[in-house]
């Protein structure tokens, strides 16, 4: 059991020991191991002991001598021998295992260096162990821990902490496992082992720990605890990437790569999260005053990750932690342009009667305003990134425009939604000015355009509901047919045409 001074100072202090006292120093000296003439004469020993069989009166001192030189051997043939002849040697499993890991010698390529003897090998003791399944261990799930942790002294590192993970009981043993995997994989020590008839590829042992760790973060993240998962999410993303190496770049470049994409993936997770954003970036700026800071050092490294997280949450329907994060990057257009696109569904779905719609619409608008007054204010904005904005400054303008011919028509202002209709600058609906031939609808946003059918509709319903007293309305109308007949492929509502 590593008492290996105290069994020293015994041996010296018995004379019956004294002949086996030199053995031992050896033994402890190797690590285990001893030269091949000591192996061969404790070998020698226990064939010795073997044939003089039990003396009367001196049973128990033979067994435990025998014993001794056996694992002072490390030859396979006297342990599969000693544990034949006397199985009651060992009166708990406990004993039996520290008595076989003692005698555990894995040499390279398999064979030993003490010619004539095959030594016991890891590969052995944990074949032996595996012939039974873990309730022989776990006395039908009486005793949980007694499995992992045979598992653990066997070496079969990964199978122990699953067990621990997903099956030992109701006890929270998954706690234990998280812990247990991230100091294994820190210390690089599951590319060694994984346990017999389990070889798996050093990629795959870590991302079954890391896997393990991942799970267990989850659990903070559920409970809305950000921080605690931040930490074991760092700690799964570096299990991937080979532990402690990982950190300090010393890492294979697959590992690095491995680690990379889990971290970005993980780190996303969180952000998406509510406060996430503060998390990882901050009260304010990209990340140089929150923890992103910590696992994404450059810059560069950031703005390209919160770019692609924004396009994510796009992806996934969270415009407003999309627009937060475009906001903090300085990536005003693209803030303003789904800005804009939620206006264009916000003021869709206000025209079909929803509810909620008038205050979404004014909290966008008041969003796009507030991204136009910061963008005046921030550093180094390129050419190219203004005209942009200014683009998408158009855009909100024109959406704002028609959301209030709408918030007219709805509070019965019929004649005034028509003029604001007439005065629509990127509209040939103005009774008085000279037709146009251009495509008109081809150069607006695709945010506007999504728009227009109702308006449409709404300008319709409004020359209903207004007398023709100068003939203007009737120009309107028949501006709004041309309109409607030039644009017959937009498989717009056929009521329109009606």
């Amino acid at each position: 059991t590593g008492y290996y001074d105290e069994a020293r100072q015994v041996a010296l202090s018995s004379r019956a020991s004294h002949q086996f006292a030199p053995l031992l120093a050896e033994w402890i000296n190797g690590g285990g191991m001893v030269p091949a003439h000591a192996a061969a004469a404790a070998a020698e020993e226990c064939e010795k002991m073997f044939r003089m069989g039990d003396r009367v009166g001196r049973a128990s001192y033979d067994k435990k001598k025998l014993l001794l030189y056996a694992i002072i051997s490390g030859s396979r043939r006297q342990i599969d021998r000693l544990l034949r002849d006397i199985p009651s040697l060992f009166s708990t499993i406990e004993d039996f295992l520290w008595f076989i890991l003692s005698a555990v010698q894995d040499f390279p390529g398999g064979t030993s260096s003490n010619e004539g003897l095959v030594p016991y090998s890891l590969d052995d003791l944990q074949a032996y162990l595996n012939k039974f399944e873990p309730s022989y261990y776990t006395k039908n799930g009486k005793d949980p821990l007694v499995y992992p942790y045979i598992l653990l002294l066997s070496i079969q590192l990964l199978p122990a902490i699953s067990y621990l993970s997903k099956e030992a009981g109701e006890e929270e043993y998954h706690i234990d496992a998280a812990h247990i995997a991230i100091v294994l994989a820190d210390n690089g020590v599951l590319s060694e082992v994984s346990g017999a008839g389990q070889k798996l590829g050093v990629m795959d042992a870590y991302a079954e720990a890391s896997s393990i760790i991942r799970q267990y973060g989850s659990m903070y993240l559920r409970l809305g605890n950000l921080q605690m998962a931040l930490e074991y999410y760092a700690q799964a993303a570096a299990a991937v990437g080979g532990g402690h190496v990982s950190w300090t770049g010393r890492g294979s470049v697959d590992q690095q790569r491995q680690m990379n994409l889990m971290l970005k993936q993980l780190l996303t997770e969180i952000l998406f999260r509510d406060g996430g954003v503060y998390l990882l970036l901050g009260s304010r700026g990209a990340g140089e005053e929150g923890e992103l800071r910590r696992f994404l050092t450059d810059h560069k490294a950031r703005q390209q990750f919160l770019l692609e997280a924004a396009r994510q949450c796009l992806d996934s329907g969270l415009y407003d932690k999309s627009i937060e994060i475009q906001k903090r990057i300085g990536a005003f257009s693209m803030a303003l342009d789904t800005i804009n696109k939620c206006l264009s569904e916000a003021i869709c779905a206000l025209s079909r009667g929803r509810l909620d719609g008038e205050s979404q619409t004014a909290g966008l608008i008041h969003s796009g305003n507030e991204i136009l007054e910061t963008f005046k204010y921030y550093p180094e904005v390129s050419f190219q990134e203004r005209e942009h904005v200014s683009e998408q400054q158009t855009i909100l303008r024109q959406l704002e425009t028609i959301l209030s011919i709408h918030k007219l028509t709805r509070l019965g202002q019929y004649l005034d939604a028509l003029r604001e209709v007439a005065k629509i600058p990127f509209l040939p609906f103005d009774p008085r000015a000279p037709d146009t031939s251009a495509d008109v609808f081809q150069n607006l946003s695709p945010h506007v355009q999504a728009c227009l059918p109702d308006l449409l509709k709404v300008a319709i319903t409004c020359l209903d509901n207004v007398s023709d007293t100068d003939g203007s309305l009737r120009a309107m109308r028949s501006k709004i047919a041309t309109f409607l007949a030039s644009n017959m492929r937009q498989n717009w509502p056929r009521d329109l045409y009606e």
